[in-house]
Protein backbone atom coordinates (compact mmCIF):
# COMPACT_ATOMS: atom_id res chain seq x y z
CA UNK A 1 0.00 0.00 0.00
CA UNK A 2 1.24 3.57 -0.98
CA UNK A 3 0.37 7.13 -1.62
CA UNK A 4 1.59 9.89 -4.11
CA UNK A 5 3.59 13.10 -3.39
CA UNK A 6 5.61 15.53 -4.81
CA UNK A 7 9.65 14.85 -4.78
CA UNK A 8 9.55 18.50 -3.55
CA UNK A 9 7.38 16.96 -0.24
CA UNK A 10 9.84 14.42 0.64
CA UNK A 11 12.99 14.79 3.49
CA UNK A 12 15.68 12.97 4.16
CA UNK A 13 14.77 9.89 7.15
CA UNK A 14 11.59 9.34 5.59
CA UNK A 15 10.57 6.82 2.46
CA UNK A 16 10.13 6.59 -1.16
CA UNK A 17 9.25 3.26 -3.44
CA UNK A 18 11.93 3.04 -6.00
CA UNK A 19 12.10 0.26 -9.13
CA UNK A 20 8.79 -1.31 -6.47
CA UNK A 21 10.96 -1.46 -3.49
CA UNK A 22 10.89 0.56 -0.09
CA UNK A 23 13.76 2.68 0.47
CA UNK A 24 14.77 5.44 3.26
CA UNK A 25 15.99 8.18 1.77
CA UNK A 26 19.57 8.98 2.73
CA UNK A 27 20.12 12.31 1.09
CA UNK A 28 18.32 15.01 -1.21
CA UNK A 29 19.75 17.37 -3.43
CA UNK A 30 18.13 20.44 -5.59
CA UNK A 31 19.14 22.80 -7.75
CA UNK A 32 17.64 26.24 -8.64
CA UNK A 33 15.47 26.39 -11.52
CA UNK A 34 17.21 27.26 -15.25
CA UNK A 35 16.76 29.21 -17.76
CA UNK A 36 14.85 26.36 -19.62
CA UNK A 37 13.15 24.47 -17.26
CA UNK A 38 12.21 23.55 -13.22
CA UNK A 39 14.45 22.63 -10.62
CA UNK A 40 15.56 19.19 -10.52
CA UNK A 41 15.86 16.89 -7.18
CA UNK A 42 18.77 14.08 -7.02
CA UNK A 43 17.10 11.63 -4.07
CA UNK A 44 19.51 9.18 -2.66
CA UNK A 45 18.10 5.90 -0.96
CA UNK A 46 18.61 2.59 0.60
CA UNK A 47 16.37 -0.82 0.32
CA UNK A 48 14.96 -1.49 3.90
CA UNK A 49 14.49 -5.06 2.53
CA UNK A 50 18.01 -5.45 0.70
CA UNK A 51 20.12 -2.59 1.76
CA UNK A 52 20.84 -1.80 -2.54
CA UNK A 53 21.86 1.69 -2.73
CA UNK A 54 18.89 3.68 -5.30
CA UNK A 55 18.43 6.87 -6.72
CA UNK A 56 15.47 8.77 -8.48
CA UNK A 57 16.70 11.93 -10.78
CA UNK A 58 13.60 14.41 -11.74
CA UNK A 59 12.11 17.61 -11.55
CA UNK A 60 10.43 18.58 -7.81
CA UNK A 61 7.10 18.38 -9.26
CA UNK A 62 7.15 14.87 -10.40
CA UNK A 63 4.81 12.42 -8.26
CA UNK A 64 6.95 9.36 -6.79
CA UNK A 65 4.91 6.46 -4.74
CA UNK A 66 5.20 7.03 -0.60
CA UNK A 67 5.29 3.27 0.67
CA UNK A 68 2.56 3.13 4.15
CA UNK A 69 5.25 1.93 6.69
CA UNK A 70 3.43 0.12 9.27
CA UNK A 71 5.75 -0.30 12.95
CA UNK A 72 4.65 -3.59 15.02
CA UNK A 73 4.89 -5.34 18.02
CA UNK A 74 5.19 -9.59 17.98
CA UNK A 75 6.42 -12.16 20.05
CA UNK A 76 8.60 -15.22 18.55
CA UNK A 77 7.51 -18.43 19.15
CA UNK A 78 9.89 -20.63 17.50
CA UNK A 79 12.98 -19.90 15.24
CA UNK A 80 13.87 -22.85 12.33
CA UNK A 81 17.13 -22.28 10.71
CA UNK A 82 16.94 -18.28 9.54
CA UNK A 83 13.20 -17.78 9.52
CA UNK A 84 11.19 -17.10 12.55
CA UNK A 85 7.61 -17.79 13.58
CA UNK A 86 6.00 -14.85 14.93
CA UNK A 87 2.64 -14.18 16.42
CA UNK A 88 1.73 -10.28 16.13
CA UNK A 89 0.55 -9.08 19.65
CA UNK A 90 -2.14 -6.92 18.39
CA UNK A 91 -3.93 -8.97 15.64
CA UNK A 92 -2.24 -12.54 16.66
CA UNK A 93 -1.56 -13.38 13.32
CA UNK A 94 1.23 -16.03 12.88
CA UNK A 95 3.56 -15.03 10.28
CA UNK A 96 6.94 -15.87 8.68
CA UNK A 97 9.57 -13.67 8.74
CA UNK A 98 13.26 -14.03 7.50
CA UNK A 99 15.48 -13.46 10.39
CA UNK A 100 17.98 -10.64 8.93
CA UNK A 101 21.96 -9.38 10.12
CA UNK A 102 20.79 -6.02 10.69
CA UNK A 103 18.23 -6.63 13.32
CA UNK A 104 18.97 -4.19 16.32
CA UNK A 105 16.85 -6.19 18.98
CA UNK A 106 18.35 -9.76 20.02
CA UNK A 107 16.14 -12.29 18.42
CA UNK A 108 15.48 -15.15 20.80
CA UNK A 109 12.44 -17.36 21.38
CA UNK A 110 10.00 -15.41 23.28
CA UNK A 111 11.30 -12.16 22.99
CA UNK A 112 8.55 -9.43 22.33
CA UNK A 113 10.30 -7.44 19.20
CA UNK A 114 9.18 -4.64 16.91
CA UNK A 115 9.11 -5.32 13.07
CA UNK A 116 8.07 -3.66 9.59
CA UNK A 117 5.46 -4.14 7.41
CA UNK A 118 5.99 -2.35 3.75
CA UNK A 119 3.93 -3.47 0.71
CA UNK A 120 3.16 -7.15 1.90
CA UNK A 121 7.14 -7.88 3.25
CA UNK A 122 8.38 -7.88 6.32
CA UNK A 123 11.80 -7.02 8.90
CA UNK A 124 12.87 -7.11 11.97
CA UNK A 125 13.71 -3.63 13.44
Amino acid sequence: MWEMKEIRELKEGRYVNVDEEPCKIVKITTSKPGKHGSAKANIDAVSIFTGAKKSIVGPVSTKVQVPMIDKRKGQILSITGDEALVMDLETFENLSIVINDDAEQKIEEGAELLYLVAMGRYKFM
